[in-house]
């Protein structure tokens, strides 16, 4: 047999969903596993939501649509944009696809060329990685530090910056971080986009899951940056519709017809079901989306003063989404029950067998001095969990 793809050979595997399913695994073996694993809400998706799509099934006339979305769905995340975000689009400079991810890959596919460099903030979500290798393009990772809640700053930026730069991926709020940038930070970066001339990618997923801070997206800020930047969001997180499945960008028409034709060709439209969905989530009742909001900051809040409290490790306290990243540099070079830890997927590795914890590997997001905890789960499993996790740093100091 002749050989398979070298471009695509070299993927790796998603350490998130490699780790969730192995805790998954575990508990259907019987092991009482407590996951802090993949990021996905543990709420039903909202009533009025499910009842809508339920009506929409039994109306019938649920066919294809448009490759690039339901024009009803575009009109509302237009809606959406414009309350939201004070950005002004119209439904043809809108592509609906099947969640955030497939949205990225579309954006990554139509911006980048061979040898093309783009940027991205570390630590990051682990999917930015290989999407950049997927179109043919070179991450290029720039740290940000614990210190400033590990958000990368313009000096940085500058250093890493070559002729061959063609974008910037941004996450705010940030997957595995919870960090925050304000608006003067998005001006600075944006201003460094202008200078270089770069697209910006802005994943702006976890806008709704924000505690007291005020999401900002870049592209309202000036004229120069609406035009350069891909806006990607979806209903994944904040509408607890992670298998719904349904991703959505804004940006130019110019990009706009090439992500349509990419999509109409790799996967024609999103699941039309889950698209009336959409319209329903973003139109309809909002009071459960706070309902959940509030939920999420309570958890943190009880993890990050629990973390706080626990001998030898720390974390920064995240302004958004529901991920803490929890620094385990103390352990890096030890012992613990035969196994020595080189790095954090070893630690990883170790928790889920001595403490029946599941955890995420910092090395999947480029640090690999933490693990991330999702409190995307129940308070009773995060107070489970923490108090293993503290049996666990007593037991080996």
């Amino acid at each position: 047999m002749k050989a398979l793809s070298k471009k695509n050979l070299g993927i790796e595997e998603s350490m998130t969903l490699a780790i969730t399913a192995k805790a998954k695994q575990l508990k259907e073996s019987g092991v009482n596993i407590v996951s802090f694993g993949a990021g996905e809400p543990d709420f039903n998706t909202p009533k009025n939501i499910r009842d809508y799509a339920i009506a929409r099934i039994e109306k019938g006339g649920n066919g294809y649509t448009a490759a690039s979305g339901l024009i009803e769905l575009k009109k509302a995340i237009c809606a959406k944009l414009l309350k939201d975000n004070n950005l002004t689009y119209a439904p043809n400079q809108i592509v609906v696809s099947s969640g955030a991810k497939h949205s990225l890959f579309n954006a990554l596919q139509t911006i980048c060329n061979p040898d093309d460099e783009v940027i991205i903030p570390s630590p990051y979500w682990v999917s930015y990685y290989e999407l950049t290798k997927m179109a043919d393009a070179e991450p290029v990772l720039v740290e940000g530090a614990a210190s400033n809640s590990f958000k990368v700053t313009v000096a940085q930026l500058e250093a890493a910056v070559t002729e061959k730069t063609k974008a910037l991926l941004i996450n705010s709020p940030n997957n595995p971080t919870g960090a925050v940038y304000t608006e003067e930070e998005l001006r600075a970066i944006g201003a460094f986009a202008t200078k270089h001339d770069l697209y910006i990618i802005s994943d702006e997923i976890y806008e709704k899951l924000i505690y007291g801070e005020k999401h900002v997206s870049i592209a309202s800020l000036s004229q120069d940056l609406y035009e350069r930047t891909i806006v990607v969001n979806g209903l994944s997180k904040a509408y607890a519709m992670t298998g719904w499945r349904i991703g959505y960008t804004a940006c130019s028409t110019t990009i706009t017809k090439v992500m349509s034709n990419i999509q109409s060709h790799a996967t024609s439209n999103p699941n039309t079901i889950a698209q009336y969905a959409g319209i329903e989530a973003l139109s309809g009742d909002q009071t459960p989306i706070e309902e959940m909001r509030v939920a999420f900051e309570e958890r943190k809040d009880y993890m990050v003063k629990t973390i706080g409290e626990i001998s030898n490790v720390s974390c920064v306290a995240p302004k958004g989404a529901f991920y803490v990243m929890v620094n385990i540099s103390h352990y890096k070079g030890k012992t613990v029950e035969g196994v020595l830890v080189k790095d954090s997927l070893d630690l990883a590795a170790v928790l889920i067998d001595q403490a029946n914890i599941a955890v995420i590997p910092g090395i999947a997001f480029g640090v690999d001095d933490y693990i991330r905890l999702s409190y995307a789960t129940s308070m009773e499993n995060i107070i489970e969990g923490l108090k293993r996790l503290n049996d666990f740093c007593v037991k080996y100091a």
